[in-house]
């Protein structure tokens, strides 16, 4: 099969895998796929990246889908825009960091930790607000003019629940699939 082939068929069925099981997560979840303490089993699976360099547009595209269906499904509006560029530019930038750092998986698998922590809570507190949502969840803090604030919980709240997806669920995926991956070489010799 031709490499070009390969490549845009393992990107179509990263995208799939990662969609899909974001919208599973929704159903079961609900708010914890897309709230302020972000909890996305899906996210487990960008350690495909650490894999194969066609898991980077995979998993962007696969984002994209699931927060344009989570837009539909959650009525968010607008707003909901701001997921689906940022939060999928956090998906892309995660995912280049663990091709680029495949070499030390454990290392690598921090660019999908960093990147959300990071990027998602910078917009989350504008999307919270435009849904009605006026203080930070589990506190008192209210939101109106404490940005800041909101930020901060958001960063810590979605880097813990990314580093335990991606640790607890995604670093054991990566092992068996490496280990599955010497078994089908062995088996083709």
């Amino acid at each position: 099969m031709n490499k070009k082939t390969t490549y845009v068929a393992q990107a179509g069925m990263i995208a799939a895998v990662y969609a899909a099981a974001t919208l599973i997560t929704l159903l079961a979840l609900q708010g914890l796929a897309w709230g302020p303490v972000q909890f996305r089993i899906s996210e487990a699976v960008c350690v495909l990246a650490v894999l194969t360099p066609a898991a980077v547009p995979g998993l962007t595209v696969g984002c994209i889908i699931a927060n344009l269906m989570a837009l539909a499904i959650n009525g968010t509006g607008a707003l909901g825009m701001l997921d689906v560029v940022f939060g999928s530019l956090a998906t892309f930038l995660g995912a280049l960091w663990c091709w680029k750092m495949r070499e030390r998986p454990k290392l690598a698998l921090l660019g999908p930790v960093i990147a959300n922590a990071l990027i998602v809570p910078a917009y989350l507190p504008l999307l919270l607000q435009g849904l009605g949502y006026y203080t930070i969840p589990f506190t008192s803090i209210a939101l109106d003019g404490l940005y800041l604030p909101m930020y901060l919980f958001g960063v810590v709240a979605t880097g813990l629940g990314e580093a335990l997806v991606i640790y607890v669920l995604g670093l054991p995926l990566l092992s068996a699939l490496k280990r599955f991956d010497v078994v089908k070489k062995a088996v083709a010799r």
